[in-house]
């Protein structure tokens, strides 16, 4: 199993968003859905980054939690984007679900252990 820097994956995946949103069909619904899509999934790096940036475990915890929810909002844009869209893209997609799904389990975990130790 490969080891990632999560700052690297997150940025990685955020990029990945905003080239499948490129390959879209022009037109209202992925306009939207799409400006909500990349705001989300370059928050989750954002807010990890900002987490280890820290001034405290109190800040650490809050950034990961927003850095966690906006792995959720993501994977709930891209769920939109897969049903409004062709079948064409849903590969593309299932694979961006999929690591955003990841990227959520990844963050509860560092969320749980920073909990368990003070």
């Amino acid at each position: 199993m490969p080891v990632y820097d999560l700052e690297e994956r997150t940025l990685e995946f955020a990029i990945a968003v905003r080239k499948f949103v490129k390959s879209l069909p022009r037109n209202i619904t992925n306009y939207e859905d799409g400006k909500q899509v990349i705001r989300s999934s370059g928050s989750i790096g954002a807010n990890y980054i900002e987490a280890n940036e820290n001034l405290g475990l109190k800040d650490f915890k809050m950034r990961l939690r927003i850095a966690r929810k906006e792995a959720k909002e993501t994977s709930y844009w891209l769920k939109i984007i897969k049903a409004t869209n062709d079948n064409s893209f849903a590969e593309k997609v299932d694979n961006l679900i999929l690591e955003s799904e990841a990227l959520k389990k990844i963050l509860s975990t560092i969320l749980n252990k920073s909990s368990n130790s003070k």
